[in-house]
């Protein structure tokens, strides 16, 4: 039986006109606007990571560094054990420091190359490749989050178009996003400590972050009924929040807004090199390019006004690449989606899932992604740790018997000294030796050993990482470690001091040889 035909009809209109209107709520509004600025800002954070490494790199893995590169190259060639496909480093082939630098100034170009709209999806393969080698040659170095982090976001980046629309493309950056944020929350409400549960976490993170700033002394003495609600606030922001990454336009500002101050305050109260910077501008896949033309237009108002290119002529940006057929080019979107979700997928099991549901078939898919660093999987503090135990290195000179502390640069030492502001450079030795000061009772890496080392028979090659150089007649070197804390309100009123210690242990003395 069918309706009146006057009544179909205007059911059918109302139905049209309603429709329509309810899914454009959920359409994805981000296209050519937000890829484009997109783009730009991971050219902008690629020039960090680049700056701060090249400052750096010879003294980490150079031939006078920590973990000299060749020697490693070297000593694996001689095993048998080197194979481009267990360790895809491009620097394998030329492990000097003539090739580190020269990757350095590459990088640094492309980077620039991306910020002025230049074949951003070429630069972001080709920074891929090197940002990789680079990786996997400082091994311990740059194993962080955020390294895998800038990784993966560049993998995308070059297969985003700035030119059109591409939703499958803007839909992993969105699920990249939702990643980065429920992954974490993930690994907190797995917590053995269950600190972010019971909202003790925060009590203890302002104090032993790794690199804290000074807001981190003032953070950390707000009252615990406020920590205990941060912890608590937390799990919601990383748990519920991201599934709005999904939702209508008003849903997505709601979950951009909540980020982009969860990691300004972040930023504020940590250095966590150029992770923060990253993950806001992963924040912009979560706006329309109507939100980011409205910005946009509201700058150019308020700016000086510029020359603008003559209409036709091609500025930056303009420069084009041979572009894939239409047909094709869905089809090797849907394969891209299926392989970075499968990917992502077995590794949250392998991560996050119970004990014996890793099925033993997904064993060599993981070991491939770990190895490859492309695709990963993120558990940013699962616990924080209650402690702040930091090693001091000192040393005897011919003076005396006397030991005397070398003082690195960004890391606490002296406790009237304040914590300082360095992101987005990332100090990688001062940083990694946190995670040496959780575990110090129980082993010695290879960077350690190699900086006691460097203090006996090369002092001036370590030099950059102390405030002064060391003295060149050391004699013997050891390990103090320190168990740190920030003082008080009425501590720091009496003695201008930002942290307290206590002395846990010293390490046994190491002759130099004469």
């Amino acid at each position: 039986m069918t309706a009146p035909a006057g009544d179909s009809s205007a059911a059918g209109a109302s139905r049209r006109v309603f429709l329509p209107a309810a899914l454009a709520r959920w359409r994805p509004g981000s296209g050519p606007v937000v890829a484009s600025l997109f783009h730009r800002l991971l050219g902008l954070v690629f020039l960090d990571a680049w700056l701060s490494l090249g400052v750096q790199v010879r003294l980490l893995i150079g031939a006078r560094g920590l973990l000299p590169f060749r020697d490693f190259v070297e000593a694996a060639r001689a095993e048998g054990v080197l194979s481009f496909h267990a360790f895809p480093s491009w620097l394998v082939l030329a492990p000097g420091d003539g090739a580190l630098r020269a990757g350095i100034v590459a990088g640094v170009a492309l980077s620039l190359l991306a910020l002025a709209g230049l074949v951003p999806r070429a630069c972001a393969a080709l920074q891929v490749v090197l940002y990789l080698g680079y990786a996997l040659a400082c091994r311990s170095f740059l194993t962080f989050q955020w390294d895998n982090l800038l990784l993966e976001a560049a993998v995308l980046a070059a297969f985003l178009p700035a030119r059109r629309a591409a939703p499958l493309a803007h839909f992993l950056f969105r699920a990249l996003v939702f990643k980065l944020y429920f992954e974490s929350g993930l690994a907190k409400w797995q917590s053995p400590l269950g600190d972010w549960r019971d909202g003790s976490a925060m009590t203890y993170y302002f104090q032993t972050a790794p690199l804290p700033t000074p807001l981190a002394w003032y953070a950390h003495h707000l009252p615990a009924a406020w920590h205990h609600f941060e912890s608590r606030a937390t799990l919601v922001l990383e748990l519920l929040v991201p599934f709005a990454i999904f939702g209508p336009r008003r849903a997505r500002l709601i979950a951009a807004g909540l980020f982009t101050g969860f990691q300004i305050a972040n930023a504020a109260t940590a250095n966590y090199g150029f992770f923060c910077h990253l993950s806001v501008c992963l924040h912009v896949f979560l706006l329309d390019d109507a939100d980011v033309a409205r910005v946009t237009n509201w700058l150019r108002a308020r700016l000086p006004a510029r020359r603008r290119p003559a209409t036709g002529a091609r500025g930056p940006g303009r420069l084009r690449l041979p572009d894939v057929p239409p047909a094709l080019r869905r089809g090797l979107g849907w394969l891209g989606v299926a392989v970075w979700s499968g990917m992502s997928l077995a590794e949250g099991l392998f991560t996050f899932g119970p004990p014996g549901a890793q099925p033993e078939a997904l064993i060599p898919l993981v070991d491939m992604g770990e190895a490859y660093r492309l695709i990963n999987t993120y558990h940013l503090f699962a616990a924080v740790t209650r402690e702040r135990i930091e090693p001091d290195f000192q040393v005897q000179t011919g003076s005396g018997d006397a030991w005397t502390s070398l003082v690195f640069k960004d890391k606490p030492g002296p406790v009237d000294r304040a914590p300082p502001f360095v992101a987005p450079h990332q100090p990688r030795v001062d940083f990694l030796l946190w995670f040496y000061g959780l575990s110090f009772a129980r082993r010695q890496p290879s960077y350690v050993s190699g900086l006691l080392s460097a203090l006996c028979e090369d002092p001036q090659a370590v030099a950059p990482l102390f405030s002064r150089p060391p003295p060149p007649d050391i004699r013997a070197v050891r390990l103090a470690f320190w168990d740190y804390r920030f003082t008080s309100a009425d501590q720091r009123r009496a003695t201008g001091a930002w942290w307290a210690r206590q002395l846990v242990r010293t390490s046994d003395p190491i002759r130099c040889s004469p």
